[in-house]
C-alpha cells in the first residue's frame, strides 16, 4: 500500500481550510465575516512584494507574508509542497495526464520573464501581480465560474426534484437547507469575465499534460519568488546528485530533477524522495546556504529586459476611454484611483460578498491596468447602505474596512437625472421611485410640486425630482430601481472629489414648490 506522506496530509488539510474559508467568504446572514480567504492572500509574499513596490509603503496586514518569506529562507520552498491549494489540486489531478515533456517555450528563463515584468510594472505604480498570482487565479476561477455554476445547478436540480417527487421532496429539505445555507452562494450572479477566469484556471491545470507541476516550476511568479528565497535555506538534500545505481528520485520528484543535481529553488519539499527511497539514503541536513547553486538572479539581459519590459508595459497600459471613465465607480472608501490600483490584488473577494450584486470585475473600462479590479454597476446592483462586507474581506486594504457610520458617508459618485428618460421630465408622468428608495435619512433625492403642460396641452401637477449633491453618496440604488426600461432615467457618475459627506442624518425634507428647472 502506498504510504501517505506528511506533506500530502498537510496539503489536504490546507485545501480543506481554503475551501472552508472560501465558502465562508459570503454573506450568511451576519454583518461581519470572521474568517475569510483573504487570510491566505495576507500570507502571500508576491502580494506583499508588489504592494510594497507599487504603493511605496507597507501595511501591517501583509506581515504574515513577510514571515512566510523569512520561513522559506530558513526551511526552503515548503509553501508550494505543503500549503498551496492550487498546488494540491495539480497534484490530485496531475496523475490523470500523460506527460509529454515541457515545451521549449517554457524552459530556461520563462519564469523570470513572467516574474520580473510584474516587479517592473509595480515599480511604475501598477500592481498586476494578482493577474498571475496562483491564489488569485484559483479564487477567481471558483468565485466567478464554478461556485455560481454549482449554485445554479443545485437550485435547478432542487426545482426539478419537485417535479419528480412532488411533496415527497420535503424529506430531503433539511439536507438541501444545510447546503444552501453553508455551501451555495447567497445570490445568483453572472460575471462578465467568468469564462476567461475558468479558462485561465483550466489552462494552469492543463499544463500538467506536459510535466508534473509545470505551472509551479516554469511560470508561477509566487513560486519564483519563494524559490529565490529558498536558495538561502541551510537545509540541503543528501545525496546532492542522483545515485548512479538507482536514479529512482528522478521519477518521484514532481519538480526539480530535470537535471542531475537537485535544484533547491525548485524543490517543494514534498519529501517523496526521502519517503520512497529504496535504499533509505535521502536526508535533508543543515549545510551551507547556496551550496551547489548557480547565480542567485538570472543573466543580466533577462533581469534588465524583464524589469524594463514591466516598466514600459505599465506606461502603455494607462490609456483609458474617457466615456468609460465617467461611469467607472469604485467600491465605497476608495478615494484615490492610483493608490487603489497599487493595492488591489484582483482576487474577486469583494465581488463575491457584495450583498446587492453591485460589484463586478472590470474588463477594459478601467484600461488594461484595471482588468479584474472591482467596479460598481448600478443598473445591475447597488451598494447596500449598512453593508461593509467588501472592506472586511479586502486582503490589502485597497477597499478600507470602515465602521458602518463612516462607510455611510463615503462618496462613490453622484447621481444626475437624464431628462430624456426620467418620466416626469420626458413623459410628464409622476414618479418618485428613486426618492422613495434613497437611503440617506435627509434624502439626497427630493421632489418639487410644479404645474406643467403635458404633450396634449393639458395642465398637470408634477412631482419633479432633483438631486442634493451635498447629500448624495452615489450608492446607485436610484439607478437600480428606476422603472424605465433599458437606460435608467438617472445615472450615477464618477467624481474626482470623493471627500466623505459631512452629515447624512436628519429628517426627510418637506416637499416644496418652485421651478423644477432652476
Amino acid at each position: 500500500m502506498k504510504r501517505i506522506t506528511s506533506a500530502r496530509i498537510s496539503q489536504l488539510l490546507f485545501l480543506l481550510l481554503f475551501l472552508v474559508l472560501f465558502v465562508n467568504t459570503e454573506y450568511r446572514g451576519r454583518d461581519e465575516i470572521n474568517g475569510a480567504v483573504n487570510a491566505l492572500f495576507r500570507a502571500d509574499p508576491l502580494v506583499a512584494a508588489t504592494y510594497l513596490l507599487a504603493a511605496k509603503t507597507f501595511t501591517w496586514l501583509l506581515l504574515p507574508a513577510v514571515l512566510l518569506l523569512v520561513a522559506t529562507a530558513l526551511l526552503g520552498r515548503f509553501f508550494c509542497g505543503w500549503v498551496c491549494p492550487l498546488g494540491t489540486i495539480l497534484d490530485l489531478l496531475g496523475s490523470r495526464f500523460r506527460r509529454r515533456g515541457a515545451p521549449s517555450l517554457l524552459t530556461g528563463n520563462a519564469k523570470y520573464w513572467v516574474f520580473l515584468p510584474l516587479l517592473g510594472a509595480a515599480l511604475a505604480g501598477i500592481n498586476l501581480a494578482g493577474l498571475l498570482d496562483p491564489l488569485a487565479i484559483l479564487v477567481r476561477g471558483l468565485a466567478f465560474s464554478l461556485h455560481p455554476l454549482l449554485g445554479d445547478t443545485t437550485r435547478g436540480a432542487w426545482v426539478g426534484l419537485y417535479r419528480v417527487l412532488g411533496e415527497g421532496r420535503d424529506l430531503l429539505a433539511p439536507g438541501y437547507a444545510l447546503i444552501r445555507d453553508h455551501v451555495l452562494p447567497f445570490r445568483e450572479a453572472a460575471y462578465p469575465l467568468a469564462f476567461l477566469s475558468a479558462l485561465i484556471l483550466a489552462g494552469v491545470i492543463g499544463l500538467e499534460a506536459f510535466e508534473s507541476r509545470c505551472w509551479c516550476r516554469r511560470l508561477c511568479p509566487l513560486g519564483t519568488l519563494l524559490g529565490l528565497s529558498a536558495r538561502f535555506s541551510p537545509f540541503n538534500r543528501s545525496p546532492e546528485k542522483l545515485c548512479a545505481d538507482c536514479r529512482a528520485c528522478s521519477g518521484l520528484c514532481p519538480t526539480s530533477f530535470d537535471r542531475e543535481i537537485l535544484q533547491k529553488e525548485e524543490c517543494i519539499l514534498c519529501m517523496e524522495c526521502a519517503v520512497r527511497c529504496p535504499s533509505a539514503r535521502v536526508r535533508f541536513l543543515p549545510g551551507s546556504p547556496l551550496a551547489g547553486e548557480g547565480p542567485l538572479l538570472p543573466q543580466r539581459r533577462v533581469l534588465l529586459g524583464g524589469v524594463v519590459g514591466g516598466l514600459l508595459a505599465a506606461r502603455f497600459f494607462r490609456f483609458r476611454d474617457p466615456a468609460a471613465q465617467a461611469h467607472m465607480l469604485r467600491p465605497p472608501g476608495v478615494r484615490d484611483e492610483g493608490a487603489f490600483l497599487a493595492a488591489c490584488v484582483r482576487c474577486g473577494e469583494c465581488m463575491k460578498v457584495c450583498l446587492r450584486s453591485a460589484l463586478y470585475p472590470a474588463a477594459l473600462q478601467a484600461g488594461v491596468e484595471g482588468v479584474y479590479t472591482p467596479v460598481l454597476i448600478p443598473r445591475l446592483g447597488y451598494c447596500e447602505y449598512n453593508c461593509t462586507l467588501c472592506g472586511q474581506v479586502c486582503p490589502t486594504g485597497a477597499i478600507p474596512n470602515l465602521p458602518v457610520p463612516a462607510k455611510k458617508r463615503e462618496v462613490i459618485g453622484k447621481a444626475v437625472f437624464d431628462r430624456n428618460h426620467c418620466l416626469p421630465f420626458a413623459k410628464k408622468v409622476n414618479c418618485i421611485v428613486c426618492e422613495e428608495h434613497c437611503p440617506i435619512p435627509a434624502k439626497a433625492i427630493r421632489s418639487r410640486r410644479v404645474l406643467d403642460t403635458d404633450d396634449q396641452g393639458r395642465q398637470v401637477e408634477l412631482l419633479v425630482p432633483y438631486v442634493v449633491d451635498d447629500l448624495c453618496n452615489g450608492c446607485g440604488i436610484c439607478e437600480n430601481v428606476c422603472p424605465v426600461e433599458g437606460k435608467a432615467g438617472i445615472d450615477v457618475f464618477a467624481v474626482k472629489d470623493r471627500t466623505p459627506l459631512r452629515d447624512v442624518q436628519g429628517p426627510a425634507p418637506v416637499r416644496e414648490g418652485g421651478d423644477p428647472y432652476g
